[in-house]
């Protein structure tokens, strides 16, 4: 009898839960015998019927049996369960949907009491259906399930999730919200605290937004924007580098690969994880780029909490990404009207403030249609006696003049004009006065290219002319100056010869006529030996100062080729005693073809002085290095003379080439040399230059003109 029973229900278990997908081969497989509702055999006809109705349905259906409400359902519905499968099956749906009972709950006890039926549309739900409380949406009705004696006995529901539909449209409408505020927005602060504005509104999808802009340098975010609770620890304006502060938004990492970044803890950041015992605010955190529309480039960083109750599905990160697309318009949109307002005050501030003069001639009678203060005033007239006049209307004395016709022919050709310095004749307090003036005529053109007026810009340069003439007599004067004091030097040179070797002749002769014991005195032996280095002190600068009479005296005389590395080579041999004493270091590397014309005992001397100097101001505190180099650019032949001795300070620099100026004393010397070179460098048409640090070191370089076949031999 046992055996007969079970087959029995096996049978009708096949037959109530046949076909049906996955929903039918469990249940076939489910151990009714040990349910409260019993073996299958055992059932209703009525829900045997519906059990049939649902499996073999593709739309989402369920059902709950008696006053347990034991849950059936289709493969349709395993979408709604989530993680809630294959467990809820056989369930009282008090358990099953323990979370929303309290909305539910009370429709289905009272349609299983002999209630209507329900129904709801785009009804709000919070699941737990996948690990954590989500937001959900849902059009369904409730009805009566009845047993074979007509009774309701249990709920039959057909449903359909609507939370994808609802989540667009509300997104959408976000999107499209911020879309029509656009032409409102007058400021680029605005646009970012406006477009957060918005985006509050929909907390659900956005718990917090904040819109941070990159400045100039890509160096340096500023937060423009912001809504929701963000923590106050979140700075401002924060620098990007690459080790950021743990705290502070990730910047540097999205700027780098360009690519958008979950944060999939925000408790690092300073967000609560829980507060009064329950969790509060969102987990997530997305920061994307913000790129100028259409470009790769990188303007600022949009970050969205994401919603703690929602699953960061592929809508969702699609919904940022149109976000940060519609911002990057926005801010664009705005940058670019502020750059147009921007341009166009600096044009009306160049036309009204610039100090040149500027105005624009239209078409072929060149009429005046703008004229700035600068031109009005070059011109001696007011603006509204000039303004909307042909210019020979406008300024009846310039007729015969030649300006209409250099006018006509940047009008015509569209070969812009350019003179430096034009003397015009123009009407200033009833006469006729010359105004000097450097101009440019450019012609200017419409969209399609073709020329329309012109465009003239104008300095007056009358006091700059009357300097220049002024100047030039001064020159003159100078120059004359310049010829009496080296004709001065040259004659002192000579004239002090005389008299020295007089006093030196005088000394030798005290020398003689003392007794020998008086000469072996300590306090003559003293005198003595200070009078003998006056009087060597005295010849040598009576003799640079006629190597300073001969730079001048003998300018272009002994002019020939000069190979540099030869005359390097022999002044280096002069100082061999003193490298060797020293353990001086000297490399040298020389350019090909290294050589210039010049005069050979002038080259000599400037090499000479610049190994001397760099020997003798050497530090007492390493080994001597010296570096010579040469090097060839177009027009000179650079000479690098490097040493790692004293140096200058920055603010003797500018002093080391004045005559008879020394910056160190403890060697001997009449601060006449770096002159000398000067001089010699500069007669030819070079220049010397000097870097220098205290206590590191010198590099003199030395720029020898080079001729120009010089330079064609080197193309």
């Amino acid at each position: 009898m046992s055996h007969q029973y079970k087959a029995e229900t096996t049978s009708d278990a096949r037959t109530i839960f046949q076909q049906g997908g996955e929903m039918g081969q469990l249940m076939r497989a489910y151990d009714w015998e040990n349910h409260p509702l019993g073996n299958p055999g055992h059932w209703p006809q009525s829900l045997k019927a519906n059990i049939r109705l649902l499996l073999n349905s593709g739309f989402p259906m369920f059902i709950w049996w008696s006053n347990g409400l034991y849950a059936f359902h289709n493969d349709a519905y395993l979408p709604a369960l989530g993680q809630k499968h294959p467990s809820a099956l056989g369930a009282s749906a008090r358990n099953i949907w323990a979370e929303i009972w309290n909305e539910v709950g009370g429709v289905a006890e009272a349609i299983l009491a002999g209630g209507k039926p329900f129904y709801a549309e785009g009804l709000l739900l919070y699941l737990e259906r996948k690990g954590f409380k989500e937001e959900t949406y849902w059009t369904f009705s409730y009805s009566p399930a009845f047993d074979d004696e007509g009774q309701a006995a249990g709920v039959f529901c057909a449903c359909s999730e609507e939370t994808s539909t609802i989540l667009g449209q509300r997104r959408l409408k976000a999107l499209k919200d911020i879309s029509d505020a656009l032409p409102q927005i007058q400021g680029l602060n605005q646009a970012c605290q406006t477009t957060c504005d918005i985006l509050a509104q929909n907390q659900s999808d956005i718990p917090f937004s904040q819109i941070y802009l990159l400045n100039r340098t890509e160096t340096e975010v500023t937060l423009l924007g912001q809504s929701g609770k963000v923590p106050v620890q979140m700075a401002e304006v924060m620098v990007l580098e690459e080790h950021e502060v743990q705290s502070q938004w990730p910047f540097s990492e999205v700027q780098h690969s360009k690519k958008s970044l979950v944060l999939e803890d925000l408790q690092a950041f300073g967000f609560p994880a829980h507060q009064n015992g329950s969790e509060v605010g969102p987990k997530q955190a997305i920061i994307l780029p913000i790129f100028r529309p259409g470009q790769d480039q990188l303007i600022g960083f949009f970050v969205s909490g994401i919603s703690p109750q929602l699953e960061y599905d592929t809508d969702y990160r699609n919904f940022h990404d149109l976000l940060a697309g519609q911002i990057a318009t926005s801010i664009s949109s705005v940058q670019t009207r502020e750059e147009a307002a921007r341009q166009q005050a600096e044009l009306r501030d160049l036309f009204n403030q610039a100090p040149v003069a500027i105005c624009i001639l239209r078409g072929p009678l060149h009429v005046v249609e703008l004229a700035n203060p600068g031109i009005c005033e070059l011109w001696g007239k007011k603006q509204e006696d000039v303004l909307r006049k042909p210019i020979l209307e406008a300024l009846p004395e310039v007729k015969d003049q030649g300006i209409k016709e250099l006018l006509d022919g940047v009008y015509t050709t569209g070969i812009p004009y350019v003179n430096n310095e034009l003397a015009v004749l123009l009407e200033r307090n009833g006469k006729l006065e010359p105004v000097y003036v450097s101009f440019v005529y450019h012609p200017m053109r419409d969209a399609q290219g073709t020329i329309i007026g012109v465009i003239a810009v104008a300095v007056g340069i009358n006091e700059q002319v009357e300097a220049r003439q002024q100047i030039e007599v001064k020159n003159r004067e100078l120059l004359a100056i310049n010829a009496d004091l080296d004709n001065f030097v040259y004659s002192a040179s000579h004239d002090l010869k005389a008299p020295i070797s007089n006093i030196e002749g005088l000394v030798e002769t005290l020398v003689e006529l003392l007794p020998h014991e008086i000469q072996q005195q300590e306090v003559v032996q003293r005198v003595l030996k200070l009078m003998h280095a006056s009087v060597n002190r005295f010849k040598r600068a009576v003799a640079d100062l006629t190597e300073v009479a001969k730079i001048q005296w003998e300018a272009g005389e002994d002019i020939t080729s000069i190979d540099l590395p030869e005359v390097v080579a022999d002044v280096q041999l002069d100082f061999e005693n003193m490298i060797n004493s020293t353990g001086a270091r000297v490399e040298t590397h020389f350019a090909p073809d290294s050589s210039v014309k010049f005069s050979a005992q002038n080259v000599r001397s400037i090499v000479y002085n610049l190994f001397s100097n760099a020997l003798k101001y050497r530090s007492p505190d390493r080994t001597p290095e010296i570096k010579i180099t040469t090097e060839i650019t177009p027009g000179y032949l650079i000479l690098s003379v490097s040493d790692n001795g004293l140096g200058l300070k920055s603010e003797d620099k500018g002093k080391v080439f004045s005559m008879f100026k020394r910056l160190h004393d403890h060697v001997e010397g009449t601060g006449i040399g770096l002159y000398i070179v000067k001089r010699i460098v500069e007669n030819a048409g070079g220049k010397i230059e000097l870097e220098t640090e205290h206590d590191q070191g010198s590099t003199f370089r030395v720029f020898f003109k080079r001729q120009k076949a010089e330079v064609s031999v080197m193309k």
